[in-house]
């Protein structure tokens, strides 16, 4: 008998849903198994981030620079070996019983030679080291202040919003397509920088030392990178199909066995396993495929490298008979062939990755473009020491524009009285709880707290008024002490200590090895009575005028619930309390009930009253000692 269904709009390691919303009406966007999709404009989106980095700019262009430097003096390596090989070459003739003669080679030069390699690569190694250093520190920090605008985001934006947006599609944006940004900027666009300048060095230092050589290596170079874009278009369809299967494959398994006693229950074993079976068996055939291919790359990218020294060694030696090359220039090439074939598949793996972080960054700044609350901080808080009177006039809302939930709701609630808000599913019950907390803002009317309007104040100030109990008991790892405090500053031992004796839970929690420092977490083993008792306790050491108790034994056995809400009892002394509850048995003793049905209150009176009326409220009681008997 609730209303619309608790959305989960925040979770604890172990807890439950936060306060109820309106059903899932839009639609669920998420990465899916498929991974990340194409983004909708690369140009557009990488502009939007190299914005949002502005600041980092510049020490990125530095970073990048450093790559280009340090790929640089790789390239000229090769050009120094090639004289260390004609200084050999030139004394190799000189030979005495078949060993050089002293002096025949210029040892000295050599030396030189090779001193000044040794100092190209070691400034190589110190630039690329500084440029990965400064990469790695300044992706982390864009990462970390991504992560700190959607946390700050999320505060700021309308539970409409999460009506159409699952959770964990919010959660994969903090984590998964941050982190593809900060690791793809981190490694992919050094790796771009560091390979197209080593592709583009090599063939200009290949041209100027020898034109004929070059066409043999790039001529080469080109059947490989053919094959390999050929097999990459190739194998792209088979790695679709391939995540497809993944995520039929594991949402079959989600389903079958999270379920699993209803499947043996009603002997659904041989469907589920046939099912399985087919998805298993074209998951096969498509991870089969793509990954045959794509393990082709590596091997025909040697075959290619393998094949350039091959032609390099044979055009170079007729050459090199013609006296048109030196034997250094042979092994310059031989060492071009590897450099200039290398980046071919690190271009291509990068360029991938940067689609993946367009793509990713797209749902980032998707994200953080959402429309906000309003902006509310010239708003008075002109909600302090209230006394609880509570009135809502001729309120109208809906979820949607089209479809109106509460029509015309009045009602002027006295202080310290409690309060129960009964009817049928949909009757908008939870809904004027949103409503009073300004979760959602009315499209009509007005709710007063003392005659003070709610939207006249910021919505902290609202929410400074109210502490609340829930259907689903929300508890976070931490300490039994911080989930009773939760958020409430000041707070003193005594006051921890007296909230827990006055709803009976302080005789269990001593028991504990760690009394009130004992660690909630997956391993913690307490009854849902137990947490719903924690959660009460929160509530008192709230100490708000204002208190919204929402289903709050419907979770709970009949004699856990007698416990529940003797302690709420307790709770509801002194404030002025909404009960919304679908076990009219535990709202005998409000002092006003309120009956909903399509939006609108159709009955209102004690308990006795309604009863004795024997209309739509009675008929609801009635019915459910008649199910309970049956």
């Amino acid at each position: 008998m609730s209303d619309t269904p608790a959305r989960d709009h925040g979770r604890g390691r172990f807890g439950g849903p936060g306060m109820g919303g309106p059903p899932m009406g839009g639609p669920m966007r998420g990465p899916g198994m498929g991974g990340f999709e194409k983004p909708k404009n690369f140009r557009a989106t990488w502009a939007k981030l190299i914005k949002y980095c502005a600041s980092y700019v510049p020490v990125i262009v530095f970073a990048l620079a450093a790559a280009a430097a340090g790929t640089i003096l790789q390239i000229v390596g090769p050009d120094r070996l090639k004289d260390i090989a004609n200084e050999v070459a030139r004394g190799l003739p000189a030979l005495v019983d078949g060993v050089p003669a002293v002096g025949a080679i210029d040892m000295v030069k050599v030396a030189d030679i090779a001193r000044l390699l040794v100092i190209f690569y070691a400034s190589s190694f110190v630039i690329n080291f500084a440029q990965n250093f400064i990469m790695a520190t300044v992706t982390q920090k864009i990462s970390k202040t991504l992560r700190a605008d959607i946390s700050r985001k999320i505060n700021r934006l309308p539970l409409k919003y999460f009506d159409g947006t699952s959770i964990g599609d919010v959660l994969s944006r903090v984590t998964n397509d941050v982190d593809a940004i900060g690791i793809t900027m981190n490694q992919s666009m050094g790796t771009l920088v560091s390979s197209v300048t080593m592709l583009a060095g090599s063939l200009v230092m290949m041209l100027l030392t020898n034109w004929i050589l070059t066409l043999v290596a790039v001529g080469t170079s080109v059947i490989g990178f053919a094959a390999m874009t050929l097999i990459m278009r190739t194998s792209q369809k088979f790695f679709t199909a391939q995540q497809s299967g993944l995520g039929d494959m594991n949402g079959h398994i989600e389903e079958i066995y999270s379920n699993h006693n209803v499947v043996k229950a009603y002997n659904g074993g041989d469907s589920a396993k046939r099912t399985f079976e087919r998805i298993n068996a074209s998951l096969y055939k498509s991870a089969w495929k793509s990954q045959f291919l794509s393990g082709l790359m590596m091997p025909i990218m040697q075959f290619v490298g393998n094949f350039g020294y091959v032609a390099v060694c044979v055009v170079g030696a007729a050459l090199a008979m013609n006296d048109d090359i030196t034997f250094g220039v042979i092994v310059a090439f031989m060492i071009y062939v590897r450099l200039f074939t290398q980046p071919l598949s690190q271009i291509a793996q990068a360029a991938n990755n940067l689609q993946r972080t367009a793509a990713a960054g797209e749902r980032v700044f998707e994200f953080l473009d959402e429309a906000e609350l309003a902006d509310e901080s010239g708003k008075p808080k002109a909600l302090r020491d209230i006394r609880g009177e509570v009135e809502f006039e001729h309120v109208r809302f809906g979820y949607v524009p089209e479809k109106t939930i509460i029509r015309d709701f009045s009602a002027k609630i006295e202080r310290g009285r409690k309060v129960a808000i009964v009817g049928p599913t949909g009757a908008g019950k939870t809904t004027i709880v949103n409503l009073l907390m300004r979760f959602y803002e009315t499209d009509g009317g007005r709710i007063l707290l003392d005659g003070i309007p709610t939207a006249d104040v910021p919505r902290e100030n609202v929410h400074e008024q109210f502490c609340m109990v829930l259907q689903d008991s929300w508890l976070f790892e931490g300490t039994i002490r911080e989930n009773i405090i939760y958020s409430k500053k000041g707070v003193s031992v005594e006051d921890v200590t007296r909230a827990c004796k006055t709803v009976g839970l302080h005789h269990f929690i001593k028991t504990l090895p760690d009394g009130y420092d004992t660690v909630l977490n997956d391993k913690a083993s307490l009854s849902e009575g137990q947490k719903q008792l924690i959660t009460i306790a929160r509530a008192m050491v709230r100490d708000a005028p204002l208190l919204i108790l929402d289903e709050a034994t419907s979770s709970v056995d009949t004699r856990t619930e007698r416990i529940v809400q003797a302690a709420m009892d307790k709770l509801t002394v002194g404030r002025t309390s909404f009960v919304i509850a679908h076990r009219l048995s535990t709202i005998k003793n409000a002092d006003l009930i309120l009956v909903m049905r399509d939006g609108d209150i159709i009955e209102s009176g004690s308990h006795e009253e309604l009863l004795a009326g024997d209309g739509f409220y009675a008929g609801l009681y009635n019915s459910q000692f008649e199910t309970a008997s049956a």
